[in-house]
């Protein structure tokens, strides 16, 4: 593989100059990410998408990296061709002998954008005749409706990327786009009311008495996390400019969340409404 295909989820649906901020910001989050594990790595976006190029031998590790940094959807490594048509079809054809077994089916996907002399259709038409013809040997055959592999063939402008995985990201919004929030971390389902607000593009500050496993949940989300005795909640806010306190309350918790109402800024409370299955669920989801 060549580098990382990433595509961000809400950020598109914002106007021009809030996206290129948003943008700045998780690439930003991405390049801290990547270089806690060590992976050197260069950022750049371009039309909604963002490509990060770093070392072959990395590019998986890479992947699982990014896949835990909020505001990305999803994630494919790719392989990087021009818009040639021969160069399309000679990288295609290269890749499915990487990732078609013998007497598999498959399918080409394609997508395009630009001015080019061939249509997205042409694209699925010809390609996809090229893998078949390479590969009738091993008994490798076309399925457009169940097939064991989809490839895909995405044309932008100059460049071309072949693809067969698209690896799911979290989601939401980059980490830090939206101001910042303490979050008592009491307990483990602390952790995911934590998650859940990080996910909306807060920054948490985490209030424990000591290190637990809520804050170890945390910070598999955000290893640079901010730990913090329990204190004055109203001092905290004004000293590191949060704007809401978290808490991981329940139904059944109904003295201590009027309790936290009386407090000088929004108190927020992510899994109140949750079942006890739904709770499970994401603490799996949360904990990897």
């Amino acid at each position: 593989m060549d580098l990382i295909l990433v595509r961000y989820s809400e950020v598109g649906l914002k106007s021009r100059s809030v996206r290129s901020r948003f943008e700045r910001v998780l690439m930003d989050n991405m390049i801290s990410a990547l270089a806690r594990e060590g992976i050197e790595a260069l950022v750049n976006c371009d039309q909604g998408r963002i490509y990060v190029r770093t070392d072959k031998a990395r590019i998986e590790d890479g992947v699982k990296v990014l896949q835990r940094v909020f505001g990305i959807a999803s994630v494919s490594p790719v392989i990087e061709t021009s818009s040639d048509m021969e160069s399309i079809k000679a990288t295609a054809v290269s890749y499915s002998k990487e990732v078609l077994a013998s007497n598999s089916t498959f399918k080409i996907k394609s997508r395009r954008s630009g001015s080019h002399p061939f249509t997205s259709m042409d694209v699925a038409v010809i390609v996809g005749e090229a893998v078949l013809n390479a590969n009738q040997e091993r008994g490798v055959k076309v399925d457009i409706h169940h097939p064991n592999k989809e490839i895909f063939v995405e044309v932008r402008d100059n460049q071309t990327f072949v693809f067969s995985q698209y690896c799911d990201g979290t989601g939401g919004l980059p980490m830090g786009s939206q101001g910042r929030v303490l979050v008592v971390l009491d307990k483990d389902t602390d952790a995911l009311a934590a998650w859940l607000i990080m996910k909306r593009g807060c920054r948490a500050f985490a209030i424990v008495e000591e290190e637990n496993e809520a804050v170890r949940i945390v910070r598999r989300w955000d290893p640079e996390l901010k730990v913090l005795p329990p204190g004055d909640l109203q001092a905290y806010c004004k000293r590191y400019k949060a704007s809401a306190v978290v808490y991981g309350y329940l139904v059944e918790d109904e003295a201590r969340i009027k309790e936290s109402i009386g407090l000088p800024v929004p108190a927020f409370f992510p899994i109140v409404g949750m079942d006890g299955p739904t709770i499970a669920a994401r603490m799996k989801r949360i904990r990897g």
